[in-house]
């Protein structure tokens, strides 16, 4: 809506013709009264994004809404008393009655409402820090609900249509269910918020798609605070749905959220079981780990994308290690435990560490798994935009099996676990797991070596992939949490083609023959395509931007100079004869004699 700038102009354009102004009176008394019409959402969603929210700035926000109130007082000549004194003055359907009425009054209580909402988040940011801040938080979300309640009970009105009547219903509930959340009254909570959502649902459904988009994206928000209140309910809610948020980035702190939840829940998990052992979980942190990764492999599977997947994993990483050090804590501080892990013997504590750092190298492995699968995405077809690339750049082979020598890291970690070395059936299934990643590491191996045209290595590598696949196939200790014969089987089949593609081209290579069909003498030959057409010749040149395929132009030949012209005068030319003056020449050293030497030789005589 668009704000007068000053309440001055109106009132005076009132009073300027009270005659007209009488005169529209007695037409609005025979006409029906005005319908107001107001997007609540869209309004409130395009000021919080141009008012300090699209960067979190609540403190500006608050700040837009109290002037956005002053000015609206002021032109719809509205004040709370005057300079000296106050007098709270609130919109009432009085006000809307009038025949002069302004949809813009049903702004005030909704500006309002959204100026106490934003201070009371800022407060709760302000509340990290100093917590005594929380107490006038809750204070400000009480205001904001008695403002939304007069928005409601202005809205009813026969003066508003449905539209703005749902709205100011779901408006409402919203905010109720905003203060009942901050006040751990779960039940309230997830109803004022449940009916908001389908408000806001049935809404999207009547509109048109371009308007759709503000509702769709109020309902998304809305459900992870629905998914919380179910799961401190208890109503079914499992752990899976709280990862997920937090992978998506709606929850910041998992360990806090998961600290508010019911102490049955935590009782009921007391013992686990892992490889035929039950093991008590003593640790609080333990077992909230353990009862969060229940349903991990469900949220996985929602998870959408590689990217999504890879950081969820790393989120309940982190977990697990701050698990981890919560039990080594305990073996620290319990001397039993301490001289029982240094006499060789294994305790149910200790196997439950065992059993947790097994777990941290199964997530840490499907981690790279999923790495690995994103890479091969890119790898196999590389027209797909892949927006999760190894640092920003088309994977390559190498980079796959430099992927696979971490796995066979982690796996080697397995196999290493202390209290682990007398299990015969683990170290066997771990054996197994070795060998088919060493299958796959080989495999990319060869695809790198064949890339530098190393025909030779890539054939052997490819053979001995095929043989750690067979191995790994035939044998019988399969681990439950990672089973690869039917990927291995399918490298198998892929392998068998590109070995004898490789041994081709190393066939290929050796023959350095006039009449090779690859690499012999005749590909560096010079010749034109026209001049050996009928020989068959692979000539990589071909493809090139300057093929040599017909000489246009000869090439340059020597040849004996000719004359621009003949000087055939000069064979008709008569020379003076020079015998005088040579003769002359000659005399003059024969007269010299003696004397010239001697006068040379001691300084005398004229020259």
């Amino acid at each position: 809506m668009v704000e007068s700038k000053s309440g001055k102009s109106e009132v005076n354009k009132e009073n300027e013709n009270p005659s007209k102004e009488m005169e529209v009176d007695d037409e609005e008394d025979s006409a029906p009264g005005k319908i107001f019409s107001i997007e609540i959402l869209r309004v409130i969603k395009d000021l919080q994004q141009q008012h300090g929210l699209r960067h979190g700035d609540f403190q500006r926000y608050r700040g837009y809404c109290s002037r956005r109130v002053k000015r609206l007082r002021k032109t719809l000549n509205l004040p709370q008393g005057d300079r000296r004194h106050y007098k709270k003055r609130d919109v009432t359907l009085v006000n809307l009655e009038k025949e002069n009425s302004d949809e813009r009054l049903i702004h005030i209580p909704l500006m309002l409402a959204e100026r106490a909402w934003a201070y009371a988040m800022q407060l709760r940011q302000e509340s990290n820090t100093e917590p005594r801040k929380r107490f006038h938080l809750i204070g400000k979300l009480r205001k904001a609900t008695v403002y939304a309640l007069q928005l409601q009970e202005l809205c009813n009105s026969d003066h508003c249509d449905a539209r703005l009547k749902l709205e100011a219903e779901a408006y409402s509930a919203w905010i109720h269910g905003s203060l009942h959340f901050e006040l751990s009254l779960w039940q309230k909570a997830a109803e004022n918020l449940k009916k908001a959502q389908v408000i806001y649902e049935n809404l999207a459904q009547t509109l048109p798609e371009e308007e759709q988009v503000v509702y769709k994206a109020k309902v998304d928000e809305l459900s992870p605070s629905l998914r919380y209140c179910a799961y401190n309910i208890g109503e079914h809610a499992s752990m899976n749905d709280l990862l997920e948020m937090r992978g998506q980035g709606m929850l910041d702190n998992l360990s806090t959220l998961v600290a508010q939840t019911k102490t049955e829940s935590m009782e009921a998990f007391q013992t686990t079981d892992w490889r035929g052992r039950k093991v008590t979980v003593r640790p609080e942190k333990v077992r909230l780990f353990l009862l969060s990764i229940q349903d991990l492999a469900k949220s996985i599977e929602k998870a959408n994308g590689f990217p999504a997947k890879i950081e969820l994993l790393e989120n309940v990483l982190l977990d697990c290690k701050d698990a981890i050090t919560a039990i080594k804590d305990e073996i620290k501080q319990d001397p039993k435990l301490r001289s029982s892990s240094e006499s060789g013997t294994m305790t149910a504590t200790q196997y439950l560490l065992a059993f947790l750092s097994y777990t941290r190298l199964k997530l840490t492995l499907e981690r790279n798994l999923f790495l690995v699968a994103q890479g091969k995405l890119s790898l196999d077809d590389p027209n797909i935009p892949d927006k999760a690339l190894i640092e920003g750049k088309r994977t390559k082979p190498q980079d796959l099996s430099r992927l696979y020598e971490i796995i066979l890291q982690n796996v080697t970690e397995m196999q290493q676990l202390s209290g682990m070395e007398q299990d015969l059936q683990y170290q066997a299934e771990i054996e197994t797991l070795a060998l088919s990643f060493k299958s796959f590491r080989c495999y990319y191996i060869a695809i790198t070596l064949v890339a530098l045209k190393r025909w030779r290595e890539a054939v052997s590598m490819y053979e001995r992939s095929t043989k750690y696949a067979l191995e790994a196939i035939a044998s019988k200790a399969i681990s439950k949490d990672f089973d690869l014969r039917n990927e291995l089987k399918q490298l198998v089949q892929t392998i068998e083609g590109c070995k004898f593609s490789a041994h081709a081209y190393s066939v290929l290579e050796d023959d350095t023959t006039e009449d090779s069909a690859l690499y012999g003498k005749s590909t560096k030959s010079s010749k034109a395509l026209f001049e050996r057409l009928s020989t068959y010749k692979e000539d990589a040149s071909l493809n090139s931007r300057n093929p040599n395929v017909f000489k246009l132009t000869p090439e340059m030949q020597p040849i004996p100079a000719k004359p621009l012209f003949f000087d055939l005068a000069l064979n008709f030319v008569e020379f003076p004869s020079l015998d005088d003056k040579i003769e002359q020449k000659g005399g003059s050293k024969q007269t010299a004699g003696m004397s010239g030497f001697v006068k040379g030789l001691f300084g005398w005589g004229g020259k």
